[in-house]
């Protein structure tokens, strides 16, 4: 199948990219073209006109901040895997990168382009789920910030304005010296989408036991959810595998499961549990053998 026509614009400067995604309908932004391209190539998306980012260079960073680690809408995945401050401040985040497809898409995926396209089995969205991150964008003139549990609301749905254009995600840093991390997902093979993913984050206390805990899924739902329940529920508990798996799947009892033809919504409900356990035993074991401040 071929795109239907549409035009190309590459401006060069962000607020040239803002005015002509504010004053059309039917444009969208493309920097790494990942997603966008093979759905225009199905013919499950038809933009009249695509505003090419790629190429703006204030989109295009990583650096802390009094927020934590930026990293700026065009930034390659590729680049994240290895920079050596999101590796040390947000190892989640790094963790999760080498699960997205080859090394190849990585080299031209950008975390804005995951982020704004929102596909409810895509690492990203569900680390910037779990994390809480804050994505930045700007709609003509005028910036706003959300927050990630806010930003997706259904299968390659978001809270973007049409016209809006996503700049930056910032990513809370986790304090303290005993903190450890898990991301987990089973697919058919190796850098396709995944069926079910979990992602955790643990801190544990002086005695051991659990102080702060993130644990999100992904693939399973509408999109990645965060759970707030099962969380509550572990702080100050050891995290055994039997009681982390009892506090997902009491959570998960409230939420529909995605059925299609790769898998059933039993297998995403068990696979969601099992995997949520592994991250967070992953993690737990991690932050049991760190005694370093690097986060």
């Amino acid at each position: 199948m071929k795109a239907y026509p549409f035009d190309y614009v590459r401006p060069r400067s962000l607020d040239e990219a803002c005015s002509l995604l504010a004053g059309d309908d039917g444009a969208r932004a493309i920097a790494g073209g990942q997603t966008l391209v093979p759905m225009m190539v199905m013919r499950l998306a038809r933009p009249a006109r695509l505003i090419d980012i790629s190429r703006i260079a204030v989109l295009a960073y990583v650096r802390a901040d009094e927020f934590g680690i930026s990293i700026g809408a065009t930034t390659p995945q590729g680049v994240v895997e290895r920079n050596a401050l999101v590796g040390a401040k947000v190892p989640l985040l790094a963790r999760a990168i080498p699960h997205i497809g080859h090394a190849a898409t990585r080299a031209r995926g950008t975390v804005g382009g995951s982020l704004a396209n929102a596909d409810p089995a895509a690492e990203l969205p569900l680390v910037a789920v779990t994390l809480d991150a804050v994505l930045s964008y700007r709609f003509g003139a005028a910036t706003a910030e959300v927050p990630a549990r806010d930003f997706f609301v259904g299968p390659m749905t978001t809270s973007l304005p049409a016209g809006g254009c996503l700049v930056n995600v910032g990513f809370p840093v986790w304090k303290g010296d005993r903190i450890g991390v898990g991301f987990r997902e089973v697919s058919a093979r190796r850098s396709d989408f995944a069926f079910a993913a979990a992602a955790a984050q643990v801190a544990l206390g002086a005695d051991g036991r659990c102080k702060r805990i993130a644990i999100g899924v992904g693939a399973v739902t509408d999109f990645p959810i965060r759970l707030a329940s099962a969380e509550r529920a572990l702080i100050g508990s050891e995290l055994r595998p039997e009681d982390v798996k009892a506090a997902v799947r009491d959570e998960l009892d409230g939420h529909e499961m995605l059925a299609d033809l790769h898998a059933s919504s039993q297998y995403r409900r068990r696979a969601a549990v099992a995997l949520a356990a592994r991250a967070v035993a992953d993690a737990l074991c991690e932050a049991q053998t760190s005694r370093t401040d690097a986060h």
